[in-house]
């Protein structure tokens, strides 16, 4: 039996809603400003290997409610934008969906990570018209969404590559050349959003 139970259908059906929704925001920009708003978005429902996985790994029942309430990421999407303007617009716009409480939000890039880590997290409750897991109806389930730069996001996977390799050698110096190249990344950011709003402004 699957880990998400009766409620995946559900899940499926919360991720389509709020997918449809950010890629109408990407439709409109694009007709409206000549450009895109994000560069490519990327949702998944956690597998079950990977959801009880992670149970495991936090010393968790291996339940529904676990998997749906305790943690939060069942479904998970990641927004990928080219300037980091775009970032906090994709942010406003998910905050004024009337189906959507944000829970939690971390901005990691005004306040990095001292590994260098840019990125803007957010966990929100979608309302939804099916029943949840506390028998609610309308029901309500988590996302958690994952919004960062183009730079930011070569960054982020090149760091996860080298945290879930074993027996890396020259752990410290690469940890410390991904810090590098992170500060580096974040002055090339800043400097394109500026070219950005200098181009716009004449």
């Amino acid at each position: 039996m699957s880990i998400y139970g009766e409620y995946l259908p559900a899940l499926k059906d919360v991720m389509g809603r709020i997918v449809e929704k950010i890629e109408s925001f990407n439709a409109y920009y694009q007709k409206e400003y000549g450009e895109p708003l994000y560069e490519h978005l990327n949702y998944r429902i956690k597998s079950e290997d990977s959801m009880l996985e992670k149970l495991q790994r936090k010393k968790l029942e291996p339940t529904t409610y676990n998997a749906l309430v305790t943690l939060k990421d069942a479904i998970g999407l990641r927004i990928v934008t080219t300037f980091v303007d775009d970032v906090f617009e994709v942010v406003r716009l998910i905050k004024d969906l009337e189906f959507v409480h944000v829970v939690e939000e971390k901005d990691y890039i005004s306040h990095a990570k001292e590994n260098g880590y840019r990125s803007y997290h957010m966990i929100i409750q979608v309302t939804s018209p099916q029943k949840d897991i506390l028998g609610h109806q309308p029901g309500s389930f988590y996302v958690e969404i994952q919004i960062r730069t183009i730079a930011m996001d070569s960054w982020a996977a090149l760091e996860h590559q080298m945290s879930y390799k074993k027996d890396i050698k020259n752990r410290e110096l690469i940890s410390s050349e991904l810090k590098r190249v992170a500060d580096e990344l974040a002055s090339c950011d800043l400097s394109m959003q500026t070219i950005r709003d200098l181009i716009n402004r004449s």
